[in-house]
């Protein structure tokens, strides 16, 4: 967790935004209408940062006061939970929110392929153990594992373990993928 409040990094901030146009003190300082030794203290971090400061010298410099005080870094660890559906092991991968998801799926033992589907999006995937069956519209591709195979969702397929044991795999798909894979019964 990052101990710095954003208010304690304005100054680093701001004295960032000054020496990337190559200005001195001196060339921020006189148009924003405030003393060297002023905006000095104020980059140190030994003068409390007010609007009364801050706003000239954000128009002087073309930025917004909030590129100065960045928001919070959110939370990076995945806290979703694992699901159980027709016998196979979903566990996510990604944030809820994330453009691209990841999954790990376990498949149980099949003896054939399912019926295939098509929905929207696209899939990557990568077998981590186990044998993993690919039917993709209409020929059958058997995966082993450290091979990775990569689709267009729109073409049918299905995805299963063989008869001879269950499968692992880590999966990435398009949001429209992981709201298929995740969400309908």
């Amino acid at each position: 967790m990052n101990m710095a409040s954003g208010i304690d990094q304005v100054g680093a901030r701001l004295r960032a935004a000054r020496q990337a146009r190559g200005w001195t003190l001196e060339e921020l300082a006189m148009p924003a209408g405030i003393s060297v030794s002023t905006l000095s203290r104020l980059e140190a971090g030994k003068r409390h940062a007010s609007l009364e400061l801050l706003l000239p010298l954000t128009r002087q410099l073309g930025i917004r006061l909030d590129d100065l005080v960045p928001a919070e870094t959110p939370d990076p660890r995945v806290r979703r939970a694992v699901e159980r559906r027709d016998g196979m092991l979903i566990a996510p991968l990604t944030l809820e929110k994330s453009p691209v998801q990841a999954l790990k799926i376990v498949y149980p033992p099949l003896d054939g392929a399912p019926a295939a589907r098509i929905h929207d999006g696209y899939e990557w995937l990568y077998v981590l153990s186990g044998r993993v069956r690919l039917a993709l519209d209409g020929t059958e591709h058997l995966l082993e594992p450290g091979e990775a195979a990569e689709f267009d969702t729109r073409v049918p397929h299905s995805i299963s373990a063989t008869a001879e044991g269950a499968a692992e795999v880590l999966s990435i798909f398009s949001a429209a993928g992981e709201r298929f894979h995740t969400r309908l019964a």
